[in-house]
């Protein structure tokens, strides 16, 4: 990131002086506030004029610039529109923001930012900046190996405003979704079993405790479902535990599913599935990403994540269809598609966290399976849940960031196709054109051992191949943003207190 914020007393810049850009905001087509209306009297009314353009209808996210207007010292003046004031929500206000960082690459300069009045509306003016700071970082980002020509420009953005609360929050969390999106983007070949916890020092820095169980510990807890998927490759696996405690009590546990490639082992996975393959680990991404926006900002809450780290390659000594499993729990599993290596992975790191924390909850991220996909296309993911209260708040907090799911069944029917008679447990369906994702969601309710559980199965949603609102084609960062919400909204604190 590269957006230096400076902080000024509304006046102090003397906006009638400055040469860099000046953005203005404005309400749905609305008045300027005073300090804007000021310059734009400087101006000869030349930066109302300009906003009553008729391709400017008010839409938030729309930009005008105007060059060098007369009256000012400013190279440009450009007016962000955030919509009707009644109706401006926190996603709405960061997609304008990350609207305003792409229409202010075109010339890397300094800007002033003018907080004047916006209209009245929901959200304060600070929240109101704080969205647009969070969503100027988001459209900002870029990951370090792309090519030079698509480096974040550089930008110093001077703010106009002396309500400055939320910042710290929305820093935080713009710092966790872009670790998080660069997980997701390097190459197996950089991220992989062996290298996985040196790219975790933001999380050492933040105060995040971090513990990595190598192939012994794993042999020693018993957890054979994840040695069974990381026998194929040469880089064996990892359990990795975080740990942040902003408070006393039961922790939240995260699980997140951390595979750095997947060929499908035996399985193996066509050319066009298997390119993709280095963002397998998007669960776990997710899961340290909203964990470094949580100690960024100091919160009160205490979480711990659990991230099942290995690579599914095919070898001689690789897992096979056929195989019965023994997990950590003592469950017996049979192997059916050793395409469903990360069920098996979470199998053992669901047990391992349920029985060592004692959550309050458990939440786990993983890109799970196709069928949700098939299921839900990539405008939903899709959400399990043994616990209503729970379900509804994380459903809640995916509406206010974007994150968007759908709730799926996690219905005893599905048991069913769990049944095998030379183990405790069938790992997939009978049928493959049978619905996956409900089956699979099936199988990892065992392992949660009865502590109030949800799957996210966010398969599809890891990589994105076309510029969006908030971010770049590449690692998308998601679960990131739900998963802060969730827990700094309260929802989480209320979950605990309540359940």
């Amino acid at each position: 990131m590269s957006i230096t914020l400076h902080l000024a007393q509304p006046g102090s810049t003397e906006l009638s002086h400055y040469e860099g850009a000046i953005v203005i905001l404005r309400n749905g087509g609305g008045g300027f506030g005073s300090g804007a209306a000021a310059l734009d009297a400087l101006s000869g009314g030349a930066i109302s004029r300009a906003a009553e353009a008729p391709r400017f209808t008010g839409k938030a996210g729309e930009c005008i610039d105007l060059l060098a207007p007369q009256g000012l010292k400013a190279r440009r003046v450009v007016v962000l529109d955030l919509g009707p004031a009644e109706v401006l929500t926190p996603l709405i206000a960061s997609r304008a923001g990350s609207a305003l960082a792409r229409h202010l690459e075109t010339e890397a300069e300094p800007a002033a930012l003018m907080l004047f009045e916006c209209g009245a509306g929901p959200l304060a003016t600070d929240a109101v900046l704080a969205q647009l700071v969070l969503g100027m970082r988001l459209g900002n980002y870029r990951f370090e190996m792309m090519a030079k020509a698509d480096r974040p420009f550089d930008l110093a953005l001077t703010l106009e405003t002396t309500e400055t609360a939320s910042l710290p929050r929305s820093e935080a969390l713009a710092e966790g979704v872009s670790l998080a999106r660069s997980l997701v983007n390097y190459p197996a070949s950089h991220l992989n079993p062996d290298t996985f916890a040196d790219y975790l020092n933001p999380l050492r820095e933040a105060g995040i405790g971090i513990e990595v169980l190598e192939c012994a510990d794993l042999e020693r807890l018993g957890m054979g479902a994840v040695l069974a998927v990381g026998n194929g490759s040469a880089r064996a696996p990892r359990v990795i535990v975080l740990s942040y405690k902003g408070a006393e009590g039961q922790p939240l546990a995260l699980v997140g599913k951390g595979m750095c490639f997947d060929a499908g082992g035996l399985a193996i996975k066509t050319g066009p599935q298997m390119f993709t393959m280095k963002g397998d680990m998007g669960g776990a991404a997710a899961v340290i990403g909203a964990m470094l926006a949580l100690a960024r900002q100091k919160a009160a809450v205490h979480v711990v994540g659990v991230l099942g780290v290995a690579e599914n390659m095919l070898s001689g000594s690789s897992y096979k269809p056929g195989d019965v499993v023994s997990t950590m729990s003592g469950r017996t599993v049979e192997v059916f598609d050793t395409d469903c290596e990360g069920r098996m992975v979470l199998a053992d790191v669901l047990h391992y966290t349920a029985t060592r924390f004692e959550p309050k909850a458990i939440i786990d991220l993983a890109t799970l399976t196709y069928s949700v996909m098939r299921g839900l296309g990539h405008v939903f993911a899709g959400l399990f849940a043994t616990h209503d209260a729970l379900a509804d708040a994380l459903l809640a907090a995916g509406e206010a960031t974007g994150e968007r799911f759908w709730r799926l069944p996690l219905d005893p029917a599905y048991d069913e196709n769990l049944k095998s008679p030379i183990a405790d447990l069938r790992q997939h369906g009978r049928d493959l054109e049978d619905g996956d994702a409900p089956v699979a969601a099936a199988f990892l309710k065992n392992f949660a051992e009865g502590v109030p559980y949800v799957h996210l199965d966010i398969a599809g949603k890891e990589l994105i191949d076309e510029d969006r609102p908030h971010a770049r084609a590449g690692g998308a960062g998601f679960g990131v943003q739900l998963l802060e919400e969730w827990i700094s909204s309260g929802a989480a604190a209320a979950f605990r207190a309540g359940a």
